[in-house]
């Protein structure tokens, strides 16, 4: 066990002060921590003074909407994006649109309904969205930081599965730990699931504590929470087995390296009674190809404003990079639960508890300061392997768990925010779902739900897209990422929330057929996963449904422009991953063709260059011949 106290000096400047506290990573593993994690480390602000002797600290947050320069055109961009969505669904369901056709066959007139019934979800759907999205922009608070208790004991936990995570990951993230300062008992510890002993090795030499369940049957169940061969069941198995012994827990996964600041950022906030757990926001440390770079702007809008708007309802998913989490708490909701509904679900049941020294409902924290930094899938496979199973513990928490949210959450806000936070991938899925088949219905089979101006929907469409992308963009200074560059427009990270849906289709039925996943998830960023075409099999096939109906509707004449063009944007989202697989290989060809060629031309027979002088032997060669002259 170990003490870690603060030092004094190397204070950092806060963006929003001028005053700070030390946020210098210092010798990291890699390029991972090359970023201004000092400035992104103290988003949320100074560690303020903690309350005096007996006053009962809660904790504060500062909105994020006042501390915006334009408060007004935000505010009016709030209101407009809602109505317009509004406005277009209103239009769309008039019946005075609704196509009445004579002399059909009963099932050209049932698909009419359908297609009717299907372009009013859709509206809906995306009304949802955007509402979700305005409320989260308004709501949104960041907490104000306090300095922590000294002395309290502390875990610092990181699991390791031998042949799913790799050593080196292990190393990285084992390695900042140590370097984690705490002013009190802290002991860091691996996880083992195998008993590996070069994971043991390891921290002999780093002089961390290892712990393993292996050989103990009672810790090795086939279900519940000791299952063998889960994260889960190794973390519970510590927990039963040396919980006891500390106050709180910090965690963060395997390539993920925490920063030396990580328990001084979050250890504060402990000092209201009723926080059960503080989580962080993820950032992606390799940013090495364009898949990595865009699927960092893919997680923005959950950790930089649904995540904060949580902390008005003191209920923050507890998701992310890391998490400091009460022992007490976590004991009281019987551990971690199972990977098929995973995180979401232990932060709803700790949720739906009360702190029994107080008799009020736990909360949590959601600190904005980036904390860790980690890995992150780098090729389409590991994205697409990341989103089917996030969408899966997502689809799992709603079938199990979501329908006992009303009795455990209680308070409307919670639940209110609950709802729309879950319901992110279900709601993806179905309008995908819904697009393919409105366009087979009306470009295949002659469907005529409505009847009205393709100029006019077209324009209402693209009001309503207008204003949500400009929702978007008015979002991008609440960024949490060091990562990104100067001036991004975030683009990357819409398109890549687009090319998701077909993977979220997936993974939805399978939750309703109760398929399990074609395989476990892969680690985050192997780079030994490169990219295949099997990879866009889902892509390929909903691109056959989306080209199918097109040319389908060229002999058979349905030739509404609004459903065209829906069915083009489409079939180019479908294909784009695969078209920018292709390009990216051949990119790298054309890259070592090149430098193999040059490298010939340099090692040619007979070809005899003369060795170039340095710089200072033709200056000195020059001031001679103009001496001369």
């Amino acid at each position: 066990m170990r003490k870690t106290p603060a030092s004094s000096g190397g204070l950092v400047p806060s963006p929003a002060t001028g005053d700070g506290d030390r946020s210098d990573p210092g010798p990291g593993p890699g390029p991972a921590l090359r970023h201004d994690h000092a400035r992104f480390g103290t988003l949320a602000g100074p560690l303020n003074d903690p309350p005096r002797p007996g006053v009962l600290y809660r904790v504060r947050y500062r909105s994020t909407l006042s501390r915006e320069g334009h408060r007004v055109r935000t505010g009016l961009l709030l209101a407009a994006a809602p109505l317009a969505s509004l406005a277009l669904l209103v239009w769309l369901v008039q019946p005075r649109h609704w196509a009445h056709r004579e002399a059909v066959p009963p099932w050209a007139q049932v698909t009419d309904t359908a297609l009717l019934v299907s372009l009013g979800l859709i509206e809906l759907i995306r009304l949802i969205a955007v509402v979700s999205h305005a409320h989260a922009t308004l709501v949104a608070r960041d907490p104000v930081p306090v300095a922590p208790v000294p002395g309290t004991r502390v875990a610092f936990l990181t699991p390791f599965v031998p042949g799913r995570d790799s050593l080196e990951a292990v190393r990285a993230t084992l390695e900042g730990a140590v370097r984690v300062r705490h002013d009190g008992p802290l002991d860091v510890w691996l996880l083992d699931e195998g008993d590996d002993p070069e994971a043991r090795l390891l921290c002999e030499r780093l002089g961390v504590r290892h712990f393993t369940r292996k050989g103990v049957e009672r810790w090795n169940r086939p279900k519940g929470a000791f299952r063998v061969g889960t994260g889960h069941g190794n973390h519970n198995a510590w927990l039963d087995a040396h919980g006891a012994d500390y106050a709180f827990t910090a965690r963060v996964d395997p390539g993920h390296v925490p920063l030396p600041n990580f328990l001084e950022r979050m250890l504060g906030y402990f000092r209201d009674p009723d926080i059960a757990f503080v989580v962080g926001p993820r950032v992606q440390g390799n940013h090495d190809t364009a898949v990595a770079r865009a699927a960092e702007g893919h997680r923005f809008l959950f950790h930089a404003l649904t995540q904060r708007a949580a902390n008005r309802y003191g209920s923050a998913q507890f998701v992310g990079s890391g998490h400091v989490i009460r022992v007490s708490a976590l004991r009281e909701a019987g551990g971690l639960y199972a990977p098929v509904t995973g995180d979401l679900a232990t932060g709803l049941d700790i949720h739906g508890r009360r702190n029994p020294a107080t008799g009020r409902p736990w909360r949590s924290v959601h600190t904005p300061d980036v904390l860790a930094v980690g890995g992150g899938p780098s090729s389409w496979t590991g994205f697409f392997a990341e989103q089917l199973h996030r969408s899966r513990d997502a689809y799992g928490t709603i079938v199990r768990h979501s329908w006992k949210a009303p009795w455990k959450l209680r308070r409307p806000g919670r639940l209110f925010n609950h709802a729309l936070t879950v319901a992110h991938y279900p709601m993806a899925a179905a309008g995908w779902i819904l697009g393919g088949l409105s366009c087979v219905l009306f470009l295949g089979l002659g469907a005529s739900g409505s009847a009205i101006d393709p100029s006019v929907w077209l324009t209402l469409y693209a009001n309503a897209a207008a204003f949500r992308i400009a929702l978007c963009l008015a979002n991008r200074p609440r960024n949490v990422s060091p990562r990104r560059p100067k001036g991004s427009l975030g683009l990357a990270g819409m398109v890549m929330s687009a090319l998701s849906a077909p993977v979220y289709v997936l993974s939805l039925l399978r939750a309703v057929l109760r398929r399990a996943p074609g395989s476990p998830a892969m680690p985050e960023g192997d780079p030994a996963r490169p990219d295949r075409l099997a990879a866009f099999r889902v892509h390929l096939l909903w691109a056959a449904v989306f080209a199918g109906s097109l040319l389908a509707s060229v002999p058979l004449g349905h030739t509404h422009a609004a459903m065209r063009a829906w069915a083009s944007i489409a079939l180019l989202i479908t294909l784009a991953p695969l078209l920018a697989w292709r390009c990216s290989v051949l990119r790298r060809r054309v890259v070592v063709g090149l430098r193999a060629v040059r490298r010939a031309r340099r090692t040619a027979p007979g070809r005899h260059r003369a060795p170039r002088r340095r710089t200072s032997a033709r200056v000195a060669a020059a001031r001679r011949h103009l001496v001369r002259r």
